[in-house]
């Protein structure tokens, strides 16, 4: 026997695999697309249990600000409203109903 590798006998052992297993290609295939769906079922379950980790929850709450109102702005906007009786009216009404049009 020899130990040579021939392109001809590797072609002839690889024809006789090939129709072995040709037999079986509907089975092979539904294997194959039960192993690939319950792998993306699997890693679906796994990512969506895992909680952010408390550095990726600072980095993206960081960009929010809240909006901060100067106190001078308030006081001015309440003495306008006691100073004005239209304005006081229009506060009056806009408290009590505020989807109301004007």
């Amino acid at each position: 026997m020899s130990n040579k590798l021939d392109i001809a006998t590797i072609t002839d052992k690889a024809t006789i695999v090939l129709r072995k297993v040709s037999r079986y290609r509907l089975f092979i295939f539904i294997v194959f697309v039960v192993l690939v769906y319950g792998f993306l079922i699997l890693r679906i379950n796994t990512l969506t249990g895992t909680q952010p980790s408390s550095d990726a929850i600072a980095s993206q709450s960081d960009p929010i600000k809240t909006a901060h109102v100067d106190k001078s702005v308030v006081k001015q906007l309440q003495s306008l409203q006691d100073n004005s009786v239209n304005v006081k009216t229009l506060f009056d009404q806009a408290r009590s109903n505020p989807f109301q049009e004007q």
